[in-house]
């Protein structure tokens, strides 16, 4: 091989995409790794602590029983020891179920990584034979501006995570830092009013959690790897409807079953993103989601009666208007060789259809 050969081969753009995947993959695989383990480590641990939980309770109602026995001291450091104990079941809760989601993320990280990697080097052998090395103009300017799509959804996606985050989660702990600092000087202050404030405490730490905890299921349902697709998607159609105020339905043909591989996370997300457009753009009254589970196929439809658009021009204008949600339903689907079809009129409602082959088990 000569120096520019072996120049060229050096700038190859896609040798130096498919290398940083492949590191970035080698990372992801080795936090997973570290999760995991430290997932078994919060197992054991929530278990410990749930058991010291029973305990306290059988504790606390010995107290109550026999209060009169009891000094004002010792009632005050056993209910101390008690909350105690109930506060480091929610922590290791909390902390287990951000790690689960953590994991989740990292799996479908990794998956993604290994499918990017073996279309880079399916991409090195195609432009790679007779010596071109580079690919054509046409193809090079379509390459880049599907990497600019892709990390412009990205990075959508992160400005979405922080501003949930800020305004949820973040405003919750930081108003329970806040009470806990009134709390501690009520303490010598005014004991009586301790009581009332602490029920108030306590309220907002379910909220701040409940918060927290609809945060984890927007980035990855942990029902989704436990349970499956359907389960899930009927527990999130249900709240959705609940918290817009929109009636929602959602039915099943087919034998309700667990999809291989990352299917039923790309159905999740696209029926995600598509109920989440009914609530932005279509003043929808009623949404309806049917999956269609046949042994070759997938399919699911969500359908609304808002407002409706105009498809033709809504999807010739997709790169200007930046609808970065129907590029990316469009994307997940034909990652897994899926089509993604949308109907729909001005006045007429709008029906998203995916359809998915399913491999052979």
């Amino acid at each position: 091989m000569s120096a520019i050969q072996a120049t060229d081969e050096i700038f190859d753009p896609f040798v130096l995409i498919h290398q940083s995947v492949t590191a970035r993959l080698q990372t992801v695989e080795a936090e997973l790794e570290t999760a995991e383990q430290k997932s078994r480590d919060l197992e054991a641990s929530l278990e410990r602590v749930r058991d010291l939980a029973e305990e306290s309770r059988v504790v606390e109602k010995h107290l109550l029983n026999n209060l009169k026995q009891f000094s004002p001291s010792e009632v005050q450091e056993t209910f101390g020891n008690i909350r105690e104990t109930q506060l480091s079941v929610e922590r290791v809760q909390i902390e287990y179920e951000a790690l689960a989601s953590r994991r989740a993320e990292l799996k479908d990280q990794g998956q993604f990584l290994r499918s990017a990697s073996q279309i880079l080097a399916d991409l090195q052998r195609m432009y790679g034979e007779n010596g071109a090395h580079q690919p054509p103009a046409d193809g090079d300017k379509q390459f880049r501006d599907a990497s600019r799509q892709v990390f412009q959804i990205i990075e959508e996606e992160r400005m979405r995570i922080a501003r949930d985050m800020h305004d949820g989660p973040a405003q919750s702990m930081a108003n329970l830092v806040l009470q806990a600092e009134i709390l501690e000087r009520l303490l010598d202050r005014n004991p009586k009013q301790l009581v009332t404030e602490l029920a108030e405490f306590k309220n907002s730490v379910r909220n701040a959690l409940e918060e927290t905890r609809q945060l984890i299921f927007d980035l990855r349902p942990m029902t989704l790897d436990d349970l499956g697709l359907v389960p899930t998607l009927r527990k999130f159609i249900k709240e959705y409807g609940d918290r817009y105020g929109v009636a929602t339905r959602f039915n099943v043909v087919g034998q309700e079953r667990r999809l291989l591989g990352n299917t039923e996370g790309v159905l999740f997300r696209i029926v995600q993103e598509a109920l989440t457009n009914v609530h932005k753009h279509a003043r929808a009254k009623m949404a309806e989601v049917t999956m269609n589970l046949q042994p070759s196929r997938v399919s699911v439809v969500v359908k609304d009666d808002g407002q409706g658009f105009d498809v033709a021009r809504t999807e010739a204008n997709l790169h200007k208007n930046k609808n970065l949600g129907l590029l990316s339903m469009r994307e997940r689907a034909e990652l897994e060789k899926g089509t993604l079809e949308i109907r729909s009129q001005p006045g007429r409602g709008t029906e998203v259809k995916v359809e998915i082959p399913l491999a052979k088990r």
